[in-house]
């Protein structure tokens, strides 16, 4: 055993398809764990979304790294043979099965904890285990719309609020969840129990607004109050949504809406800065040649504080439409400004910040050739985590896997025979 990696010597089942469980069961492995993912017969759903190789796409080869495939019908009598099986060796099982599935199945922790103890037991749900909303599906989209990161983010396409690309909440509930795997793992070397580890897409949507969720009622219950009332009316009268959306308390100062912590638009391209302190503000209108009055005499009217803002914004923009965005860069950095220029994602891939970094990982395909993905997001020192390779094709270990959990090579025919698992990728069509 590597006692340099983390996880070395945990074993994980992994019931998990699209992103938050199979992410945080990619960061496993990378910590050393062997992790094992149970996916249905046809293969995790990503497979099929524009395959480039059979069951081979961008979508599951970004977080589904390091890890051995076994194909299961979960729902066959013979399956639970294979099941207990995994579960008798599981340090981890990671689940995010519909409302009420791991418990018809047998994989929720009540059922699991009375004959596995010493098991760790994490779960992803949609919107929490209790509440009105407990029984619904969701997935990233659905949750930024309830949980009002949609809104947060201001994005209005044909007057209706779009999410964007990034699935944020996903990945911030596979943190999360990665990090209660390892909290109850580490209390486990303490009490020599397991545990339940139960996340969801919602708080993880909520942690990613931490800054709005705060209610000072003193300060904030009457307008809140007013403004859910106001909201009532518009919905009832079908007001367009961008009306309803301009409602929204803005919580931060002006300065810093206008000015300061904001983007602008370039001879070339585009910059963002980020002035959190008045020392950097000052550095950034010395560096802009710009004066700002209210840095040194507070403005206590909000109206002439706005107003103030918006001119010295629109100072500001014209200032910066003068020169290209490495020209503002070079000055910002002299001045100690945090700023960067705006970069197309696919511009990271041959960034020299993230490859001095070691932030990406190249890996040789079989059948795709070279690809570069990102490499672990946790660095430890002694190698703690290492890069994952690609998992292997669909069901090419079926036999591998069957045979280390005991089956005998008559077992292992038996339950292909029967469809309980299978070898390789169905054909198309």
């Amino acid at each position: 055993m590597d006692n340099a990696r983390p996880f070395a010597g945990i074993e994980v089942v992994e019931f998990g398809q699209f992103i938050a469980v199979p992410f945080c069961a990619q960061i496993l492995s990378e910590g050393g764990a062997h992790v094992i993912k149970v996916e249905s017969v046809d293969g995790d759903p990503v497979r099929q979304l524009a395959p480039l190789a059979p069951g081979e796409t961008r979508h599951f080869i970004s977080r589904n790294r390091g890890k051995h495939s076994l194909p299961l019908d979960l729902r066959h009598p013979s399956a639970r043979r294979v099941v207990d099986r995994l579960m008798a060796r599981a340090d981890v099982v990671l689940t995010n099965f519909r409302p009420g599935l791991a418990a018809e199945l047998g994989l929720d922790w009540a059922s699991l904890a009375p004959r596995h103890p010493r098991l760790v037991v994490g779960n992803v749900s949609a919107f929490g285990r209790r509440g009105p909303a407990a029984r619904l599906a969701g997935m990233d989209l659905v949750v930024q719309a309830r949980s009002g990161l949609m809104a947060a983010g201001g994005n209005i396409q044909d007057g209706v609020p779009t999410g964007g690309e990034n699935p944020v909440v996903d990945y911030m509930c596979a943190m999360t969840l990665a990090f209660g795997i390892t909290s109850a793992l580490l209390r486990r070397t303490a009490t020599g129990r397991g545990g339940e580890v139960d996340v969801s897409l919602l708080m993880a949507a909520l942690m990613v607004q931490n800054n709005n969720m705060v209610r000072i009622e003193s300060a904030d219950g009457a307008a809140h109050t007013a403004i859910r009332a106001r909201l009532a009316e518009m919905r009832a009268t079908g007001r367009p949504y961008a009306e309803q959306a301009a409602l929204t308390p803005q919580i931060r100062p002006p300065g810093t809406v206008h000015v300061y912590y904001r983007t602008y638009a370039t001879r070339d391209a585009a910059i963002a800065v980020a002035c959190g302190s008045p020392a950097l503000r000052r550095a950034f209108m010395r560096t802009v040649g710009l004066t700002d009055e209210a840095l040194d005499r507070p403005i206590a009217d909000r109206e002439k504080e706005v107003q103030h803002y918006r001119t010295l914004g629109r100072a500001a923009e014209a200032a910066l439409a003068s020169r290209t965005t490495a020209e503002w860069q070079a000055g910002f950095e002299a001045a100690g400004v945090p700023a960067a220029g705006v970069k197309l994602p696919l511009e990271l891939l041959d960034d020299e910040q993230p490859l001095a970094n070691g932030m990406l990982h190249d890996v040789t395909h079989p059948a795709l050739g070279r690809l570069r993905v990102l490499a672990s997001p946790v660095a430890l020192d002694g190698g703690g985590f290492v890069s994952a390779p690609l998992t292997l094709p669909f069901g090419s270990e079926t036999r591998a896997i069957l045979g280390g959990l005991g089956f005998s090579a008559a077992d292992v025919e038996t339950l292909l025979a029967e469809g309980v698992t299978r070898e390789g990728m169905k054909p198309r069509g």
